[in-house]
């Protein structure tokens, strides 16, 4: 008993096609059909889409354009990120429900410790049924004995997927695998493995540890070398604090007014600030983030001396910042960014009062592919 629990000490719950199935609740007629989330601007990107258009080709952060292309008789939707907020803010009270320690890493999923619970899979199971019964959404889960195994697991059988599995047994299900399956393994990384004839994890599995070092780097290479064994000693909650939060907008064509970037920028601000108010955060650092018509992006940031959540003051800095940069060339995308957030009372009024900005509800950090380091 004691060896089977601490097989299953961490869960990866996913809820799926998290976007698309709130849309079909509304939407019960379109189900079994190809539909897609995303923007109308002509340089929106899709946000999620259902299984069925998923067979065509049609996957999230995908031009929407494209996704019309591959798959024209789809049904386009806008969408709706308050609703999808309100609704996982339900999922991830149900999971707390069960489960006493949790790390939220999107509005659709979540790490949970598993670690003294006499019956992890019943439990899930149990928790998998509520879910489905409280907000008609179904969910896949992977349970192992860290969250790398975890997050591999879910994602193996989705949609409705509930996959158990040991790190011997990860290591043997995925050998045939691409490395660019583990989170933390990005393309670039995935492109100099197959370069070196590295396109299975069996096969990086098998490169000595010093050799994978000596082409990566100490830190690197290492990481490379343990993920591939689908060893992680991360904890569940242990990567939770929020360190910044920003605002960003892609314009459907590209801005070379400064004035007009100025109002876009503002308005920006406005939306930042406001929902720094309503979690009673702070940050010393003010950024903006401009990508030019060449994707060429650069950042700019200034720190002040006292942590700062004033729209007037965040607006001020961001508008200081783009003035100095002054872009040379028409601008794709403009964000600001506040980081080093703290916790701060939140203050009874001010400007952002003012704004009209509504309070953003609390939502878990971006899902971070477990936040390895590659």
């Amino acid at each position: 008993m004691t060896e089977e629990r601490s097989q299953l000490s961490t869960a990866h719950i996913d809820c799926d096609a998290f976007y698309v199935s709130i849309e079909l609740r509304r939407h019960p007629q379109l189900r079994g059909k190809p539909v897609v989330v995303a923007g109308r601007g002509p340089r929106a990107v899709v946000t999620t889409a259902s299984y069925e258009a998923r067979r065509f080709g049609v996957g999230s952060a995908m031009p929407a354009a494209q996704a019309r292309r591959l798959c024209p008789e789809a049904v386009f939707l806008a969408p709706d990120f308050p609703t999808y907020r309100e609704v996982s803010a339900r999922v991830m009270e149900l999971v707390r429900g069960h489960v006493e320690r949790v790390e939220v890493v999107g509005l659709d999923e979540a790490y949970l410790d598993l670690e003294g619970l006499h019956s992890p899979r019943a439990a899930m199971r149990r928790l998998v049924a509520e879910i489905k019964r409280a907000t008609q959404l179904s969910c896949s889960v992977g349970i192992g004995p860290n969250k790398l195994v975890a997050k591999v697991a879910s994602d193996a059988e989705k949609p409705a997927g509930f996959v158990v599995l040991s790190r011997e047994q990860a290591c043997e299900r995925f050998a045939g695998s691409p490395p660019g399956l583990l989170p933390g393994i990005g393309p670039k990384t995935a492109a100099r493995l197959a370069a070196l004839g590295l396109t299975t994890l069996e096969a990086l599995r098998a490169v000595p540890e010093q050799e994978l070092i000596s082409r990566f780097g100490p830190h690197h290479g290492r990481e490379l070398a343990r993920r591939a064994r689908f060893e992680h000693d991360g904890e569940v909650g242990a990567r939770t604090r929020t360190v910044s939060e920003s605002r960003e907008r892609t314009f459907d064509t590209d801005v070379s007014d400064p004035e007009q970037l100025r109002e876009m920028l503002a308005v920006m601000a406005r939306q930042l600030c406001a929902s720094l108010v309503a979690r009673g955060r702070r940050g010393r650092t003010i950024g903006i983030k401009v990508r030019l018509d060449d994707f060429k992006t650069v950042t700019r940031a200034h720190t002040l001396a006292e942590a700062t959540c004033d729209v007037e003051l965040v607006t001020a800095e961001a508008m200081r910042l783009l003035a100095e940069y002054a872009p040379p060339r028409p601008v794709r995308l403009l964000g600001v960014r506040v980081a080093g957030l703290s916790a701060g009372d939140p203050p009874a009024a001010g400007p952002v009062a003012a704004t009209g900005g509504k309070p953003a509800r609390r939502e878990g950090a971006r899902a971070d592919q477990l936040a390895l380091p590659v």
